[in-house]
C-alpha cells in the first residue's frame, strides 16, 4: 500500500501520531497494513453473513476504528438514549483469506487507543445487574434513564467520574479494550451485537486489550471478523450495564491457525492462558471456562485432565467479565509459571 496515500488518509482523520506508530510497526514486522475507516452509515448490529468491508491475508495488520456503544450519538447533557440508532455498532466484517471452519482465528492486539476526549456511561431501564428484567421481574419500577459523561485526559491516561447527585469526582485509569469482538456463528445464523456466545461477540472482557492475544473458532469461510463497543475502563461484571463507552482506534494482527479447532474464545499473553465461559446461569459459564482451560492444559502442556483440574483448584484466577447481557461471561486463567513446558505450539 502506498505509504504517502496512507499517511494522507490518516492525517485527514486527525490521526497523525497513531499512523506514525502503525507505519513503524509495519516496517518492523514486514506485514501488510490494511486500513478501514468505519462510520455510522456502514456499521452492523449483528454477527453473521454480510458483505465484507475489507479482505485480509493471514498475518496482515488491520488498522481501523470503532464507534462507541451508542454510535457516538450521546455527546452532551440533555442527549437521550432515544437518539441512539442501535446498541453496539460493529465495524466489519473483515474476510480473512484461508480461514475455514475448523481453523482458529488468532488476533494479536498491538495497539488500542481512545479515539476521543470523553466517554459515556448510562442507565437504561430494564438493563443492568441490579435492575428488573423480563426474566427477573419485580414489582418496583425500573431505574430511570441517567447519563454520565467522562472527560478523558490523554496526558494523564485517565477519565474522570463526576457524580450527578453531589460534587464528588474521581479519576479512573484508562484501560482501553474491545467490549465486542467476534466472528460469524455457524449455520448461517446472525447474532445480535448485544449477545456474547461461542463465537465471541459482546464478551466485555478487559483481556481484549493491547499486549494480549485472542483466539476465536472459525465457523464460516473467511471467519467474518467484527469489532466494536470500545471501553476506556470497566469494573468487573459491568454491573450497571455500561463501561466508560468510547470510540477506539486500533492495530490488530490477524492470523489463521490452520487445522486447530477450538470451541470457545481463548486469550493468552506472556504470563497466562485464559479461557472464556459464556452462558447463563453464571455457574454454567464458570463450568465452561474451566472445562476449556482443563482441555487446553491437557492438549498443549501435557498434563492429564485430572491433574490439570487439581492444579487449577489451587492456583486458578476467575474474572466475572460481565453479568448483564443475555449470556454472562467468565474468564478463567492460570499463570504459565505453574505449568510444564508447552508441548504443542
Amino acid at each position: 500500500m502506498d505509504s504517502l496515500r496512507t499517511l494522507r488518509r490518516w492525517l485527514a482523520a486527525g490521526m497523525m501520531a497513531f499512523v506514525g506508530s502503525a507505519a513503524a510497526a509495519q516496517s518492523a514486522n514486514s506485514a501488510r497494513a490494511v486500513e478501514y475507516r468505519a462510520t455510522i452509515d456502514h456499521v452492523k448490529y449483528t454477527y453473521g453473513p454480510a458483505q465484507p468491508v475489507a479482505r485480509l491475508a493471514s498475518g496482515d495488520v488491520l488498522v481501523t476504528n470503532t464507534l462507541d456503544a451508542f454510535g457516538d450519538a450521546l455527546q452532551k447533557p440533555g442527549d437521550r438514549l432515544s437518539s441512539v440508532k442501535g446498541d453496539n455498532p460493529l465495524t466489519g466484517p473483515f474476510f480473512v483469506e484461508g480461514a475455514e471452519p475448523g481453523d482458529t482465528l488468532k488476533i494479536d492486539f498491538l495497539e488500542i487507543q481512545v479515539n476521543g476526549n470523553q466517554g459515556v456511561g448510562a442507565f437504561a431501564p430494564g438493563f443492568g445487574a441490579l435492575n428488573a428484567t423480563g426474566y427477573t421481574p419485580m414489582l418496583n419500577p425500573p431505574l430511570p434513564e441517567k447519563i454520565w459523561f467522562y472527560p478523558v485526559d490523554h496526558a494523564s491516561n485517565t477519565a474522570t467520574f463526576h457524580a450527578l447527585d453531589s460534587n464528588f469526582s474521581v479519576k479512573i485509569p484508562l484501560h482501553p479494550f474491545f467490549g465486542c469482538i467476534g466472528v460469524a456463528p455457524a449455520g448461517g445464523e446472525a447474532r445480535s451485537s448485544i449477545v456474547p456466545a461461542e463465537s465471541g461477540g459482546n464478551m466485555d472482557a478487559p483481556e481484549a486489550s493491547a499486549g494480549n492475544t485472542l483466539y476465536l473458532p472459525v465457523n464460516v469461510p473467511g471467519a467474518l471478523l467484527y469489532l466494536g463497543d470500545g471501553h476506556a475502563a470497566m469494573g468487573d461484571g459491568e454491573v450497571a450495564g455500561t463501561a466508560i463507552e468510547v470510540p477506539l482506534r486500533a492495530r490488530l494482527r490477524v492470523s489463521v491457525v490452520k487445522g486447530r479447532k477450538i470451541a470457545w474464545p481463548r486469550f493468552e499473553n506472556e504470563q497466562s492462558i485464559m479461557a472464556a465461559g459464556i452462558y447463563r446461569p453464571l455457574d454454567d459459564a464458570l463450568r465452561i471456562a474451566f472445562t476449556e482451560l482443563v482441555g487446553w492444559i491437557h492438549e498443549d502442556y501435557g498434563l492429564s485432565e485430572l491433574d490439570a483440574y487439581e492444579l487449577l483448584s489451587k492456583v486458578a484466577r476467575v474474572r466475572v467479565a460481565e453479568m448483564v447481557d443475555p449470556n454472562y461471561v467468565i474468564i478463567a486463567s492460570i499463570e504459565k509459571k505453574f505449568l510444564p513446558p508447552r508441548s504443542r505450539p
